[in-house]
């Protein structure tokens, strides 16, 4: 459920009419709905209510402190893999204890901004990590808290570009390796051990692979405990999807009951990581029909977004609804149409050969629904093109939260050198 629905022959956010935004502050512009956004973390987080449970939303869904900050007021935590991400969480008003900080590359300055801090966990995923983090800790006179990102080989059944569950994948260590590598980081001075995490993949829409995985965790867990570690945490990473298309996801009370089966009785505190769950139907992505252009064996809707814009279709075959603002425009035919971008590539394509209503023309405006996930973050200037403005709705307000930079703007960036002033 999210809160972009017709009223009065329009498409609203909540209580806004997107195109009176789409007046004021131009297009291509993100719109992100705060009423959708508490909704779909209290249903999450409600699944795992009574439970040693903390949620830490994965900001590399959506970084922008106003999405973060409504969701920090109801408790959330974070999920880091950048300082970057680290300090927007903290300005955000995430605290450090509730910052779980993963990713295969983190740098030294990284690590010593985090242990600074105070982070409630770094996800280690690799032995070269470990022992820098270890040199880097024991230098600070402190420990750092870790969980090994265990790989437990499962196929996520999620597309190649978005799955990291497998052998094949960079992320984590083999989880045939386990008991050797806790062992080590046992030995190691700036290094405390508290639980096992794992993540298969995004955009899961299936629990199979969830229960196989879980199941490994809660095994490893019984093994570590076995050979003298003390495990208190499982972070269960993330990925559990959305409805882009016609498939329905399980619900979070489905997800939780997978989980618990599988790792419930263990006495360890629960990580989750969430993200494009949270927000990606909290928000869409308004344009404008630049040109309708009919070719010779296909006709194009040209749209002022581009990939620079929303790189999901382009990068991984990602699929969006793409509806009309105009209601009435949603009544008559249809017909097969590829929906375009203006920027100089083939790539810019959003969607081909989908049905589209025959009505758009030049000036209509469109909205890419479930955008909310992987849109803005994503985004670049390529072509010189600015990056969009995001928008924040609650009930009849909106603010921009992050505002479309001028082309002034953007060139004054480059510094030339002195040789050719």
């Amino acid at each position: 459920m999210d809160h972009f629905n017709y009223r009065n022959g329009e498409l609203y956010a909540e209580d806004i009419p997107l195109r009176r935004i789409a007046e004021e502050v131009g297009t291509p512009f993100y719109c992100y709905s705060t009423a959708t956004l508490e909704r779909h973390y209290k249903v999450f987080s409600g699944a795992f209510d009574g439970v040693n449970a903390l949620v830490c939303f994965a900001l590399k869904a959506n970084s922008n402190q106003a999405v973060i900050r409504t969701l920090a007021r109801l408790g959330s935590g974070a999920d880091v893999v950048s300082e970057g991400e680290l300090r927007r969480a903290i300005a955000a008003g995430i605290p450090a204890g509730k910052i779980v900080f993963s990713g295969v590359g983190k740098k030294p300055e990284e690590m010593r901004a985090a242990l600074t801090l105070g982070i409630h966990q770094f996800n280690v995923e690799s032995e070269p990590e470990l022992h820098l983090l270890s040199e880097i800790a024991a230098g600070m006179g402190v420990k750092a808290p870790i969980a090994f990102r265990v790989n437990p080989d499962v196929d996520a059944k999620t597309h190649a570009k978005i799955s990291t569950g497998k052998a094949e994948n960079k992320f984590g260590v083999p989880w045939q390796d386990v008991s050797r590598i806790y062992a080590d980081a046992a030995a190691l001075p700036g290094i405390e051990i508290k639980g096992v995490d794992v993540h298969i993949g995004s955009q899961l829409t299936d629990l199979e692979p969830y229960h196989h995985a879980f199941t490994r965790v809660a095994e490893l867990v019984q093994q570590l405990r076995s050979e003298g570690h003390e495990i208190t945490r499982v972070d269960l990473g993330g990925g559990l999807g959305i409805p882009y298309d016609e498939a329905i996801p399980p619900l979070p009370t489905a997800y939780a009951a997978v989980a618990l089966e599988a790792v419930g009785n263990l006495g360890c505190q629960i990580i989750l990581e969430p993200g494009r769950l949270i927000v990606g139907n909290a928000g869409v992505l308004v344009s404008e029909v630049i040109y309708v252009k009919q070719a010779t064996t296909r006709k194009f809707i040209i749209l002022d977004a581009a990939m620079n814009d929303l790189v999901r279709p382009a990068l991984y075959d990602g699929y969006h609804h793409i509806d009309p603002l105009r209601e009435d425009q949603k009544q008559g035919a249809y017909s097969p149409a590829d929906v375009v971008g203006p920027v100089c590539e083939t790539g810019d394509t959003f969607a081909r050969g989908r049905d589209m209503p025959e009505v758009l023309a030049r000036g209509d405006l469109v909205a890419f629904r479930s955008a909310g996930a992987y849109g803005a973050v994503m985004a670049s200037t390529y072509n010189t093109r600015p990056l969009v403005p995001e928008v924040l709705v609650k009930g009849d307000q909106y603010a921009v939260i992050r505002a479309r930079p001028s082309l002034d703007e953007m060139i004054n960036l480059d510094i030339l050198p002195v040789w050719l002033e």
